[in-house]
């Protein structure tokens, strides 16, 4: 038996991660933007600084589809995967004011099926071009013994670009009476997957929500990205005191990230329509409201703080943003 057989023999097959790469070179080449250098098939990634601000600094940030990949896979449903992913971390990096200028992704599994990879790699394209960003490398790693049949993992990393006078968040501008502005989120986004698989595991996937759209579509909504809403704030002089990016650990966990110790967030629950989609896996896990805030989003993605006189324009630039509380001094904070 020939080396490259003994490879197979052990798991590992050379030449199914070469067709991966067939046939997501044309996605990524599409990210493409004139500062990268090298193409696909690099050591390593080239991107030209250019059009520095004047006091340039480089954000980075990394993250996971966590245990989400697993719903996709049962159902084999992917590309979806790829936009989480990207959209997660440029919504991180946008929390400091930051623009991504590239991506790079990391993809195993126990047996790699190039059909799946390139589609996860497609949908981070499409993320990529939709936010001006590069998809500049990534890595695909066929792992028998570490990862069990059929699993998959998908990751990723980010680096964008703030000038030092653009940077998020600005604690010291903010103050008690300041608004906090929710984005919508598109569903549980990245978080809260092993928690969800568990309570749907004996229930009907199609079955619809209140809003008509099938459980499985609600679950496998691709994470939205908020880096057109920033920029359209922006565009209209909005100044913009800080943004909290709700991910793991919901309201509790990612607001105080973002504040100074002299001001707390009240938020009026009330504020918003919880989704379909959460409203029924609370109820079917038994959570109280307590928890179920800090394990989901609950239907709010982005909260952004800003000054009270701004928050009618802000509503006008934004038409689905939600007043969903302010800030109080941190003796007065109480959540509702």
């Amino acid at each position: 038996m020939g080396m490259m057989n003994q490879y197979a023999a052990a798991g590992v097959d050379i030449e199914a991660g070469n067709r991966a790469v067939d046939l997501m070179q044309a996605a990524v080449r599409a990210t493409f933007t004139p500062q990268v250098l090298a193409d696909v098939g690099s050591f390593g990634g080239l991107f030209a600084l250019t059009d520095l601000p004047e006091q340039p600094l480089l954000v980075a940030s990394t993250d996971g589809v966590g245990t989400k990949v697993k719903l996709a896979a049962q159902r084999n449903r992917w590309q979806g995967i790829g936009h989480d992913i990207v959209n997660h971390c440029v919504n991180d990096i946008l929390a400091q004011g930051a623009r991504p200028l590239f991506f790079l992704d990391y993809i195993a599994a126990d047996k790699l099926v190039p059909e799946n990879v390139a589609s996860i790699v497609t949908g981070m394209a499409e993320a990529c071009r939709a936010v001006g960003c590069a998809l500049l490398g990534g890595e695909t790693a066929e792992m028998p013994g570490v990862y069990t049949e059929g699993s998959c993992d998908v990751a990723g990393t980010i680096v964008g670009l703030v000038d030092r006078q653009a940077l998020l968040p600005r604690p010291h501008a903010m103050q008690p009476g300041d608004l906090l502005i929710g984005l919508p989120s598109s569903g549980p986004h990245t978080n809260g997957y092993s928690l969800i698989r568990r309570v749907i595991a004996d229930r009907d996937l199609q079955q619809p929500l209140e809003d008509g759209t099938p459980l499985l579509d609600a679950l496998l909504a691709p994470h939205r990205c908020y880096l057109s809403a920033m920029r359209a704030l922006q565009t209209a002089g909005i100044a913009v005191k800080g943004l909290a990016h709700i991910t793991g650990g919901g309201f509790v966990d990612n607001l105080p990230r973002i504040l100074p110790p002299e001001v707390r967030a009240q938020i009026d629950r009330d504020s918003w329509d919880v989704p379909p989609v959460f409203r029924r896996l609370q109820a079917w896990s038994g959570m109280d409201d307590a928890e179920a805030y800090r394990v989901f989003n609950m239907g709010i993605g982005m909260v952004v703080v800003i000054a009270a006189d701004l928050a009618r324009r802000a509503q006008s630039v934004l038409p689905d943003a939600v007043l969903i509380g302010a800030l109080v001094g941190s003796d007065q904070a109480e959540n509702q």
